[in-house]
C-alpha cells in the first residue's frame, strides 16, 4: 500500500474534541489504573480508559468491579470500557457508568483471555455479529454518552469481518471504532495486519473516527502507519508499561521528524516516583507498595547492575524505603552512560 499524508483536523468523538492523529491509552487488565494513567497522561496520552469491567460485576455491586470506575478529572477526556454479553446486564451498566459520568462508554469486543471468552464475551462475540449489534444497540440506548467498541478482524483467518461489522455498529450509534489488527484466534501472536484497518477506514460509508492498534512500539512505527494506512489515531498499551514517554516521542516525532532524547535516569525516577505517590494515595500504604512492585523492572529495564537494586525494591514494605531505594538508584546512576532506558521489547495490547 502507498504511503499517504492525511490533512491534519481535531478527531472528534461526540462532543469530545481531541488533537489530530490522538494518541490513546490502551484499557489492560491489571495495568490501566489510575496511579498508571496519571503517569501516561503527564507524558502525552490523549484519551485514556479504566480497565476493562464486568458488567455482570457491576450490576452485583462487586468491589473490585466498582473500583475500576474511579478516575479523576486531571485523566479526561477519559471513557470506561466494559464487557459481557447479555444485553440487560450491559444495559444495566451502561446506566451505572453514565452516574459517574465519565466522557464515553466503550464496549470491549476483542479481549481474547480464555476466562472472558468462554463467558460468551469479549472477542468471542465476533462469531456472532448479529449479536454484537444487539449489544452494541442496547448499551447506546441506555446511555446519554458516546458509545465506541474496541475489538478485532475477526475470530480467525476464516471470519475476517470486521468491514461488515464496523458499519453495523456504525449504524446503531458508535461514535469511534478502535481495532487490533489481530484475530482472536492470534491472540497475540505474529503480526498485527493493518491493511484490514486501512479498508474499514477508508470505506465510504464509514464518517466515524477510526483508531488503530497493535505493533506500535516507536515513534517511527507509529508515523509510518500514521502515514500508510490512514487512522485518525492509534492506542497504545503494552509499550507504554515502564516507558510512558513513548506519548510524548510520538508526539514529537509527528511534529518534527526528528527522534528526542531518550528520558534521563532523573526523569526514570521521578515518573516511577510519581507512579509510588499515586499508588498508595489510592490504594492505600500496604496494597499501594504491593502492586507497584510490578512496575519496577520495567521502569529500571536496560541498567547494568541493577538486580540488587530491583530485589530491594520488590521487598521494601513501606513508601519511605522505596523513596530511599530510588534516591540510591539516581545517585548510582546519575551522570554515567547509562541513563537512557531500553525500550520495552515489543507486546502489543
Amino acid at each position: 500500500m502507498q504511503d499517504k499524508t492525511v490533512q491534519a483536523m481535531p478527531v472528534k468523538i461526540g462532543p469530545i474534541l481531541l488533537p489530530d492523529f490522538p494518541l490513546l491509552l490502551a484499557p489492560m487488565e491489571d495495568v490501566s489504573d489510575p496511579p498508571f494513567r496519571y503517569v501516561c497522561k503527564q507524558n502525552g496520552a490523549d484519551l485514556m480508559y479504566s480497565e476493562f469491567i464486568s458488567s455482570e460485576g457491576l450490576i452485583r455491586d462487586a468491589i473490585k468491579s466498582r473500583q475500576k470506575l474511579d478516575f479523576s478529572e486531571f485523566e479526561r477526556p477519559f471513557g470506561i470500557q466494559m464487557f459481557g454479553g447479555d444485553e440487560e446486564a450491559l444495559s444495566l451498566s451502561a446506566k451505572i457508568i453514565d452516574a459517574v459520568q465519565p466522557d464515553l462508554v466503550d464496549i470491549n469486543f476483542g479481549c481474547p483471555v480464555k476466562k472472558v471468552v468462554c463467558k460468551g464475551a469479549g472477542a468471542a462475540v465476533l462469531k456472532d455479529v448479529k449479536l454484537m449489534v444487539r449489544l452494541t444497540d442496547a448499551v447506546v440506548r441506555s446511555t446519554t454518552l458516546p458509545v465506541t467498541v474496541k475489538t478485532r478482524l475477526g475470530w480467525d483467518d476464516h471470519s475476517k469481518n470486521i468491514e461488515e461489522v464496523a458499519e453495523q455498529l456504525q449504524d446503531v450509534g458508535i461514535q469511534a471504532l478502535t481495532i487490533h489488527g489481530r484475530t482472536r484466534a492470534q491472540l497475540y501472536k505474529g503480526e498485527a495486519d493493518w491493511s484490514l484497518i486501512a479498508a474499514v477506514k477508508n470505506n465510504p460509508r464509514i464518517h466515524i473516527p477510526i483508531f488503530g492498534n497493535g505493533d506500535i512500539d516507536t515513534p517511527v512505527r507509529a508515523v509510518a502507519y500514521k502515514n500508510r494506512y490512514g487512522v485518525d489515531g492509534i492506542m497504545i498499551g503494552r509499550a507504554a508499561i515502564g516507558y510512558p514517554w513513548i506519548f510524548r516521542e510520538i508526539k514529537h516525532y509527528v511534529a518534527t521528524g526528528t527522534l528526542p532524547e531518550l528520558p534521563t535516569i532523573e526523569e526514570r525516577i521521578a515518573a516511577c516516583h510519581t507512579h509510588l505517590l499515586k499508588s498508595v494515595e489510592w490504594k492505600g500504604p500496604v496494597l499501594g507498595i504491593l502492586e507497584m512492585r510490578r512496575h519496577y523492572a520495567n521502569y529500571l529495564k536496560g541498567l547494568s547492575h541493577i538486580k540488587d537494586f530491583r530485589m530491594q525494591l520488590v521487598t521494601a514494605k513501606t513508601q519511605a524505603e522505596v523513596e530511599d531505594i530510588l534516591q540510591l538508584i539516581r545517585e548510582r546512576y546519575a551522570g554515567g552512560n547509562e541513563n537512557k532506558q531500553e525500550k520495552p521489547s515489543l507486546l502489543t495490547a
